[in-house]
């Protein structure tokens, strides 16, 4: 049962994709569900997201200042702090609000419609459930994906900045100077490509368990 549950998985995946270049190709993308799905997820987890990015980059900096005191490198707290951050934290906290907060409320919206035999409504009209109402949704939440990850690193860079240069553990000069140093585009670049599996991966796990919901309200619960 876990092997085709993950096969149906895989199929929804490449089925979604494919109607999201075709569509996209043909003029048929369904633009307006495109942006109404972007900004309902924007809705539903960019304070949730701010509000765990804020301890996270408190830990992290308290962590990071203490290891970088014993060993006598303070001075590189700046670059150890936000490259850490930035390669492994921000994704990290990316995927748990996708999963979290966007999959669960797209897996609760499409069980509803399931259970309330919408989507059979729409096969018998000769709609495509993965095209009108998955492929929207994948590109929305990888987009809100890649754009809470920045979000999630500005956050915690900056309570990291405020955090260690506020005490006096080391100056601002030098927090900045070892961060721009060491940081590299690709490090942005590579947590964006993260992020964006993550939001792809949310997005077909919420929606295949929406489309296959069974057993009314208890069962979208």
């Amino acid at each position: 049962d876990g092997l085709e549950t993950f096969g149906s998985m895989i199929v929804l995946g490449l089925q979604a994709s494919r109607f999201v270049v075709v569509d996209v190709v043909r003029g048929r993308f369904s633009w307006k569900e495109f942006l109404e799905q972007a900004w309902f997820m924007t809705r539903v987890a960019l304070l949730p997201t701010i509000l765990v990015a804020i301890p996270f980059g408190v830990i992290v900096s308290i962590q990071v200042g203490a290891i970088a005191q014993q060993i006598g490198a303070v001075s590189f707290t700046g670059a150890v702090n936000g490259i850490g951050v930035l390669r492994q934290g921000a994704p990290l906290v990316t995927s748990l609000l996708m999963a979290g907060a966007v999959g669960s409320a797209m897996c609760a919206a499409l069980g509803s419609q399931t259970v309330r035999e919408e989507v059979d409504a729409m096969r018998v009209m000769g709609l495509n459930p993965v095209q009108r109402l998955v492929a929207p949704r994948l590109v929305a939440a990888v987009l809100v994906g890649v754009l809470l990850c920045v979000v999630v690193a500005a956050t915690a860079m900056v309570t990291g900045y405020a955090l260690n240069v506020g005490r006096g553990v080391v100056s601002s000069g030098a927090y900045l100077g070892s961060f721009t140093s060491f940081a590299q585009p690709t490090d942005l670049l590579l947590a964006e490509g993260k992020a964006a599996i993550f939001g792809f991966l949310a997005t077909i796990i919420a929606c295949h368990k929406g489309l296959h919901t069974t057993g009314g309200p208890k069962g979208v619960a």
